[in-house]
């Protein structure tokens, strides 16, 4: 079994929720959005976020608009839409969920 396979499966599987939590305070550009997960350490190249920002786009998620740029093309800058905020939402109680249920199951246990 290939353990970097893995370690990627988890990464795509928590990468929606953290995209719509960065968002949570306010709009982005791509290039902000890649360098929070960066800098939380979930390595996430162009190639995976541009079709998973327009999946969330075309699911009702997200919204998004173009600035003129004076430095290059324009931007496309996302934000959470009203549904995106209530998805968001429920996924944080899901993931809170989640952590106890996955911590309750990996802690080590006191042998009797």
């Amino acid at each position: 079994m290939n353990i970097e396979n893995t370690k990627a499966q988890m990464r795509k599987g928590v990468l929606e929720y953290c995209i719509l939590s960065i968002l949570k305070d306010g709009e982005a550009y791509t290039s902000d959005i890649l360098d929070s997960l960066k800098d939380a350490k979930l390595l996430v190249v162009e190639g995976t976020i541009y079709p998973l920002l327009t999946r969330l786009k075309n699911s009702g998620l997200l919204s998004y608009r173009w600035e003129e740029s004076t430095s290059g093309p324009p931007r496309k800058y996302y934000d959470l839409t009203e549904t995106g905020n209530l998805f968001l939402t429920e996924l944080s109680s899901t993931w809170s969920d989640l952590q106890m249920a996955v911590s309750k199951v990996t802690n080590t246990k006191a042998k009797k």
